[in-house]
């Protein structure tokens, strides 16, 4: 396999606007290599297979996605409260926003795990991986709420930007209000 991490990383995120605009069917190694302006097989050259394609794209929304090391340092230095954790969950919904394309493309990562199941292994220990990172942020920040709480959220906010980032229900309410309401309403209070 080549190794060039920056091309490998120039492709990735290739990968993941293709994924985002053109959906599973459209992400090719052909698409990638037009999308990142590299000559046509370098894509295959750095991922030989669709599945090993998937999966690098599978790793990188995560690093794309990664919350700002300061952000979290500002909120972490204040009190656990109900407060605390609605913040948290709204720089969530902001940072995930931000860039639709990336949560796009990991919903359509998503969807092509579940036909896939070699994505679906890969893409499967990375959603774990970050549940359990934020099941120990939480635990270990002292925020109400544990383990299910968390799941709850993951849930209710996956809706929420499935919804907020595709076709609508068009309830009318505003986001910030939803995100207060699923806070209040999911996380247990000591």
């Amino acid at each position: 396999m080549v190794r060039n991490p920056e091309r490998r990383t120039l492709l990735a995120d290739a990968g993941l606007r293709v994924l985002a605009a053109a959906g599973a069917r459209g992400l090719t190694h052909r698409a990638v290599d037009a999308e990142a302006g590299v000559p046509t097989g370098t894509a295959s050259n750095y991922f030989p297979s669709r599945a090993a394609l998937l999966a690098a794209l599978a790793e990188r929304i995560f690093d794309r996605m990664a919350p700002d090391p300061a952000v979290l340092a500002d909120l972490g230095r204040r009190e656990p409260s109900l407060a605390l954790v609605t913040d948290y969950l709204r720089y969530i919904v902001e940072r995930t926003t931000r860039e639709p394309d990336l949560t796009r493309a990991l919903f359509e990562l998503r969807l092509e795990a579940s036909r896939r199941p070699e994505l679906r292994a890969a893409l499967g220990d990375v959603l774990r991986r970050g549940y359990a990172d934020d099941v120990a942020f939480h635990v270990a920040a002292g925020l109400p709420g544990g383990a299910f709480e968390i799941a709850l959220l993951h849930y209710a906010v996956d809706g929420l930007l499935l919804d907020q980032l595709t076709t609508s229900i068009d309830a009318g309410f505003d986001v910030d209000q939803v995100v207060s309401a699923l806070v209040s309403r999911l996380v247990a209070v000591a």
